[in-house]
């Protein structure tokens, strides 16, 4: 008898968990398949399942193909039941490739193509959809998404959008996608929703066709070059019901809100300054330094670092300054930016050519809280008061790249949960668009 195993969170079961299984079946004599607890699942990073452990393991028993149903509760588990039930194939979709290549030591290794269109066959209450969702764009951005969605529920890549490329084999093989390269309205009557990953000056006009079209809208930052476009995009997306966010993913980790409510509670007094530097080396050829005009550490960076100040100063500033360097080729290399409010102040430091020490540093009445790099992944921060013998250390969750945070946050509201989230509003959003329109015309010279 040759027994196969599988594993699967199989959360809103459809038709993609449903093909899995039944050709995982067709591999062998005797299928094997492994539910995953609730809590073993939050271990490893997904963070939204609907549905309950036992509704899960009926939705698998309902399928007929499982001869034995196992629970998978913690790391290592996948070894320990491989010798324990003498299994001969592991088995997982073509979305895990590579992950699993460590138990071919135990037995056969087989990843199996995934179903590329899916709709849920049992919704909980029936009010969480699967979503289908397309992906514009197809550059280094989009593996590291991919890599992250499959830890969201109710969500399926389907398809993508690059009117450069004819077909990327590599996503094509890997993850079983089309790309669309001569229509975007035809792409865009395929899904439900997008996820905007394009270069920086098309995204005001991919979002907009899309949400005309009745799509919601993930877009990558900057959203818009101009606080009238991103008002009249969040307005439109508002009155028609549909879900728009900007992809600044910092917002949605909940190591970040911690951290705001932290800032927020009294516990270092008033804040009077925000402090925020993101800067790396990038190569003089690499995308972010190829545009004098849409690109540069500002517009690669500068969302994240205005992001603590907004949230916590506000948008009402009184002043702001620019001071920015340039390469031979006019890219902007480093900028920093000041902000001025009537009672406290921000600096932003943002740098593609120039390198500085990454920290958030919030400074208030009684204390102040220091975030060390890469603070935007908020992975750790410490409160630190007058007493040098007093900190407070914070070690909040995160998982992964960051990425399931604002995709599990994009599905929720989609399916009505969260649409009024003070993660990242739409007013933070224009007021974020309002300094990216006066950074454009520092740049010019107006």
């Amino acid at each position: 008898m040759k027994k196969v195993i599988t594993y699967g969170t199989y959360d809103l079961f459809h038709n993609g968990h449903y093909n899995l299984l039944k050709r995982a079946k067709e591999l062998g004599d005797y299928l094997i398949v492994g539910v995953t607890t609730e809590h073993y699942d939050e271990a490893r990073g997904k963070v939204n399942v609907v549905d309950s452990l036992m509704t899960r393991i009926e939705n698998v028993r309902s399928t007929g193909f499982a001869d034995e149903i196992i629970v998978e509760d913690h790391v290592g588990q996948k070894i320990e039941d491989i010798q324990k039930y003498d299994v001969d194939i592991f088995t997982l979709g073509s979305d895990w490739v590579g992950t699993f290549d460590y138990l071919k030591q135990f037995c056969e290794v087989v990843y199996l193509e995934r179903t590329p269109d899916v709709s849920s066959t049992q919704i909980r209450n029936n009010s969480f959809k699967i979503i289908n969702l397309g992906i514009v764009g197809t550059g280094r951005i989009v593996p590291r998404f991919l890599s992250e969605v499959k830890y969201v529920s109710g969500v399926n890549v389907i398809c993508t959008f690059n009117p450069e490329v004819k077909e990327d084999k590599f996503l094509k093989k890997r993850y079983v996608l089309d790309n669309y390269y001569e229509s975007y309205d035809e792409f865009v009557d395929k899904v439900d929703a997008i996820y905007i990953a394009s270069p920086n000056e098309t995204h005001y006009e991919y979002a907009k066709k899309a949400l005309d079209a009745g799509k919601h809208v993930l877009c990558e930052k900057p959203l818009c070059f101009k606080r009238d476009e991103a008002e009249e995009l969040y307005v439109y997306a508002k009155e028609n019901d549909l879900v728009l966010m900007e992809a600044i993913k910092t917002a949605y980790c909940p190591g970040f809100q911690q951290l705001m409510n932290v800032a927020s509670s009294g516990v270092i007094g008033d804040v009077r300054d925000v402090e925020a530097a993101y800067t790396r080396l990038a190569e003089p050829n690499s995308r972010e330094r190829t545009s004098n005009i849409y690109e540069g550490s500002f517009l690669e960076f500068g969302s994240y670092t205005l992001l603590p100040a907004i949230k916590l100063l506000g948008k009402e500033y009184k002043d702001i300054r620019f001071k920015t360097l340039y390469d031979d080729n006019g890219v902007d290399i480093y900028t920093k930016t000041e902000l001025e409010y009537d009672n406290g102040m921000a600096t932003s430091k943002n740098g593609l050519a120039v390198k500085s020490e990454g920290n958030l540093v919030i400074s208030g009445t009684k204390g102040y809280i220091l975030a060390p790099s890469p603070w935007w992944l908020t992975k750790h921060f410490e409160v630190h008061f007058e007493d040098p013998s007093k900190v407070d250390v914070y070690e909040p969750s995160f998982q992964g790249d960051g990425f399931r945070y604002e995709i599990s946050e994009f599905v929720l509201k989609i399916n009505g949960a969260g649409r009024n989230s003070y993660k990242y509003t739409a007013g933070e959003a224009v007021g974020m668009a309002e300094i990216i329109e006066k950074y454009m015309k520092h740049r010019k010279g107006d």
